[in-house]
C-alpha cells in the first residue's frame, strides 16, 4: 500500500517568522498529530513549537524540555505534548522512559530530535527539517506522510500563502 506524500519548503527570515509559521501550523491542527522536528542546535525547533503552542491557544510560556524530556500543555481545545530527545541516547532508552506511549495518545505531539527514534514513530506523520540559511534565516522543509498529513500540509500552505507579508514559500 502506498502512502500519500507531499512536501513544502518555507524560508523564515527571523525567529519571529519561525514562530509565526509555527502558529499557522498550530491553527491547522485537529488533534492526535505527530510533528517531528529535526535540525541542528539553534535552528529554531523550540521557537517553532512556541508558535505551534500559541496557535493551539496555549497561554503559558513554552520552554525546551531538554532536562525533563517532556512537557504537556493545555490549549484552547487540544493538548500539546512537547518531547525533546536531545539527551536520549537511543530508541531503547526512549522506550524505557515510557514516553513512547505519548506517540499514540490523543494529544498533539511535537518531537525534537526525532531521528533517534524514527522507526518508533507512526508512518503517517509530519516531518519538519530546519536548516540554517545564513544569519537569522532558516529553511523549513515539511514532509507529510499519509493523507491526513497531506491535507494538513495543504491547509498550512494555504494559510501561509495569504497576501500579507510573511515567510517565503517554495511549494513542491
Amino acid at each position: 500500500m502506498l502512502i500519500e506524500r507531499a512536501e513544502l519548503t518555507v524560508i523564515s527570515r527571523s525567529p519571529q517568522e519561525t514562530e509565526e509559521i509555527g502558529e499557522a501550523l498550530g491553527s491547522c491542527l485537529r488533534g492526535d498529530e505527530v510533528i517531528s522536528l529535526e535540525g541542528e542546535l539553534g535552528t529554531g525547533k523550540t521557537t517553532l513549537v512556541k508558535g505551534l503552542a500559541r496557535g493551539l491557544g496555549v497561554g503559558v510560556p513554552i520552554a525546551s524540555p531538554t532536562f525533563v524530556l517532556a512537557s504537556e500543555y493545555a490549549g484552547t481545545s487540544l493538548r500539546l505534548q512537547h518531547l525533546d530527545l536531545y539527551r536520549v541516547e537511543d530508541a531503547r532508552e526512549f522506550v524505557a522512559s515510557g514516553l513512547e506511549d505519548a506517540l499514540w495518545g490523543e494529544a498533539i505531539v511535537a518531537v525534537e530530535w526525532p531521528e533517534k527514534v524514527r522507526h518508533l514513530l507512526p508512518a503517517a506523520r509530519l516531518w519538519i527539517t530546519l536548516r540554517h540559511s545564513g544569519g537569522d534565516q532558516r529553511r523549513l522543509h515539511f514532509e507529510a506522510s499519509g493523507s491526513r498529513y497531506v491535507d494538513l500540509l495543504r491547509r498550512l500552505g494555504d494559510r501561509l500563502a495569504q497576501p500579507e507579508p510573511g515567510p517565503a514559500l517554495e511549494v513542491h
